[in-house]
């Protein structure tokens, strides 16, 4: 689970695994901080994958080097339709798009009679074009 997590930085697990998951993934992401062979053997000791181990050292650690802790967010979803458990997002905190401030665009505001005109436009040329082609036949 913890590859995963790592692998598309953001999962969906109960809560109980979500929790158990941070105090698994947290020391792993603090020990990446530094990037050497003997830290590279220690997580791969816990991941046991090397690609991953890799990911984690390539693009977490750098993005991740000036956070003194709280690598993980949990964020809770509602309960699981099946069996009623209480679902949560994990997620690596530095890794969202939706939670990240930014420029938001302003919506172009529209009148309804602009609306309306495009769309009669769009309607005349439509005739013309099919009145055109059966001529030709």
């Amino acid at each position: 689970m913890a590859c995963s997590l790592i692998e598309h930085k953001r999962i969906n697990t109960t809560v109980a695994k979500a929790k158990a998951l941070r105090q698994y993934v947290e020391p792993l992401v603090t020990k990446s901080k530094s990037d050497t062979t003997h830290n590279r053997r220690l997580v791969f000791s816990k991941l046991k994958d090397k690609y991953m181990v890799a990911e984690l050292f390539r693009e977490v650690a750098p993005k991740v080097g000036e956070r003194p802790g709280g690598y993980t967010r949990i964020i809770k979803l509602g309960n699981r339709l099946g069996d009623a458990a209480e679902m949560a997002m994990i997620e690596l905190v530095d890794f969202n798009e939706v939670y990240t401030p930014g420029k938001k665009q302003a919506k172009k505001k529209s009148t309804r009679r602009a609306g309306k005109k495009a769309k009669e436009e769009d309607q005349v040329e439509t005739t013309d074009n099919s009145d055109s082609k059966t001529d030709e036949a």
